[in-house]
This record gives structure tokens, C-alpha cells and sequence, in this order.
């Protein structure tokens, strides 16, 4: 039974996941049809690459997923599909692979299949759901298309260090309010090395200066800085919004200011 994953920034309004949902059942009844989310900021790339990286590795070998942020096919940004892990990843590549595999995957193909319809403003029904159920029906991928040797890197990921600073951004702003940031544990550790530190947002306006286990290790509107199971240093508020009441967004600069050796 074929697993087939749509994540999107159309919201949930309007007709559009269900459109993909019915062509794809049309033609595979049997598939499940997994809404990873549909709440993506619209164009971000980031974050759809954010959620889908830390959520593919928990469905089984051959699921099939469908991205629908930025899907404009362009001589640049083509259409194409990835499979890596086992899987397979369906979009238009315009940097979003490299947000979700980093680099590591087995193969990638263009999408050389003609669309269903005549207009070219919903891809993501008109092509990318076909080539799922092409997929998920046994068709290799070299009779969906010619090999892509290289995907297009999707920007700056990495958090930066400079003498004793490491810095980061916010790549995720979950439903709580709370922050995720692009610098890691191993990156932490590296620099780190023990030292003392301070976790400065909004410049020297907000100071923390110690790692907790748990959101718990604070009293509730404290702030509380932690890895959570991401692997990336998250910041919040325990039991209220931070980044609300911090007026704090995406791509909002955090540093990480170790004590000098």
C-alpha cells in the first residue's frame, strides 16, 4: 500500500490539497494520504525543508512525498524527484533538497511527464501527483526522466562562528511560539568546549545563560534555552509565547557569546 505525503503553504481554506488528494486516490485508490502540514509560510523553503527533515525519517521505506512551496518549474529550479533513504521526494528543485537531505541522496531525476491540463499554475496536481502514483505503481525513474547529477544548494544553512561568538538564526517558529535555531549541539560542544556562555536574542535586549533538559527546569514565563530532539538549540518562554511577546521572527539573529580561554 502506497504512503503518499503532501506538505504545502496553501493553508487549509481553500480547494487545493483536496484537488491533489482526489487525483491521486482517481488513479490509486489504495494509497493513504498523509497531510504532513499545509501551514508553511508561504515561499519559505526553510521551513518546509525544516519540517520535512525532521519528520521523513519516521515513515517506512518507499513513501513517496510531495512538496508543494515555490513549485514554478524554471530552466534554473526544475521539476524533479529524489529518492534518498529509501524515499522519495517530489518538487520543483529550488533548494528545498538541500534543506531536507543536506546533500545525501541516491538519485534524482528530472520530470520529463506532461502535465494533465493545459495551464501551468498548479503543478502540484497536474504533474506532481501523477509521477506519485507513477511511482507508487512501480515505474522506475529513469522512464520518468533524465538523471540529475547535482540538486541546487538551498542557501546558507550552518549557524557561523567567529573567535568566541557562534551565530545562528530562527529557522522555525513552532505553534507554541517557541524558537528553533540553526546552531547545533555538535556546533555548541565544538566551540563551547565547557566554557561559560551567554545566549543573547534581540542583541544584548534578552540574556540566557544556561542550557536546561527540560522546559520544566524554569518557572512558568521564564525563559528556557535547550537542544530539543531536532538536534538545534531552541529558545521559549515556559507556558507562554515567546516569540510573541519578544517580537521575535524568522531568520532573528541569536548569538551564542562564550567566555574567553
Amino acid at each position: 500500500m502506497a504512503i503518499i505525503t503532501l506538505t504545502s503553504d496553501w493553508g487549509t481554506s481553500d480547494y487545493y490539497a483536496a484537488a491533489v488528494k482526489g487525483v491521486i486516490l482517481s488513479q490509486l485508490p489504495s494509497a493513504t494520504i498523509v497531510d504532513i502540514t499545509h501551514d508553511i509560510p508561504p515561499f519559505s523553503i526553510v521551513q518546509a525543508g525544516f519540517t520535512l527533515r525532521n519528520c521523513y525519517r519516521n515513515f517506512p521505506e518507499g513513501t513517496i512525498h510531495i512538496i508543494a512551496v515555490e513549485t514554478i518549474e524554471s530552466d534554473v529550479n526544475p521539476h524533479v524527484v529524489v529518492k534518498a533513504h529509501g524515499q522519495y521526494f517530489i518538487s520543483t528543485d529550488n533548494g528545498i533538497f538541500s534543506h531536507i537531505l543536506g546533500g545525501d541522496f541516491e538519485e534524482a531525476v528530472y520530470i520529463d511527464v506532461e502535465q494533465d491540463t493545459d495551464f501551468f499554475t498548479f503543478s502540484t496536481r497536474d504533474r506532481f501527483a501523477k509521477v506519485a502514483v507513477m511511482i507508487a505503481k512501480g515505474t522506475p525513474l529513469s522512464e520518468i526522466g533524465a538523471r540529475r547529477e547535482r540538486l541546487n544548494d538551498g542557501g546558507a544553512f550552518c549557524a557561523t562562528v567567529k573567535n568566541n561568538i557562534i551565530e545562528g538564526i530562527v529557522i522555525h517558529v513552532d505553534a507554541y511560539d517557541n524558537l528553533i535555531t540553526n546552531i547545533s549541539k555538535a556546533l555548541f560542544d565544538e566551540v563551547g568546549q565547557g566554557r561559560d556562555f551567554v545566549i543573547k536574542v534581540k542583541g544584548d535586549l534578552y540574556i540566557i545563560d544556561e542550557l536546561s533538559e527540560s522546559y520544566d527546569d524554569v518557572d512558568p514565563l521564564e525563559p528556557v534555552a535547550l537542544f530539543g530532539t531536532h538536534g538545534y538549540l531552541e529558545i521559549a518562554l515556559n507556558h507562554a509565547k515567546m516569540a510573541s511577546l519578544w517580537g521575535i521572527d524568522l531568520r532573528s539573529t541569536i548569538q551564542v557569546v562564550f567566555k574567553e580561554l
